[in-house]
């Protein structure tokens, strides 16, 4: 079962429900202005609509699962003595010299420094207090020591 930040829930929420009409309004134009123009097995453009239509979908289905008997977390409950759902968390990477801040939810938005609950950085700071020192395990098996600096 997915957890999720009431905030993080209504944002899932909003793109599922513009995806479900307007977005399928907007495939289906897409689709039909591809296929006015000839040919259906030399349509480049209906062979792309037909790509995005599917992308499209799929995204729908994950969020489907995902907001499939999610649990919404109660923020206010939640002490910033550690590491949690929804915690700000500024660690200092320990080979690169510098600081990141992340913020930590139940899916990752990497374009607004939100990282999933269950990616590297995510597993390995839950739970920690600031002053710990984690070890990330970065694909390839690589670990990366960071330090936790800050929890907000």
């Amino acid at each position: 079962m997915a957890q999720f930040t009431r905030e993080e829930y209504e944002k899932l929420t909003e793109k599922y429900r513009y995806l479900t009409t307007v977005g399928r309004d907007e495939m289906a134009e897409k689709l039909k202005e591809a296929r006015s123009h000839g040919d259906l097995s030399e349509n480049a453009e209906y062979d792309e609509a037909r790509n995005d239509q599917a992308k499209m979908e799929a995204e729908i289905q994950d969020l489907e699962k995902a907001l499939e008997g999610a649990e919404i977390i109660d923020e206010s409950t939640l002490s910033a003595d550690a590491v949690h759902l929804g915690s700000v968390v500024t660690l200092f990477d320990i080979e690169m010299a510098e600081e990141v801040t992340y913020k930590i939810m139940g899916k990752s938005d990497i374009v607004n420094d939100i990282i999933s609950d269950e990616s590297p950085v995510g597993i390995a700071c839950m739970g920690k207090k600031v002053g710990d020192t984690v070890d990330v395990l970065l694909p390839g098996g690589k670990v990366a020591p960071m330090k936790i600096v800050a929890i907000g």
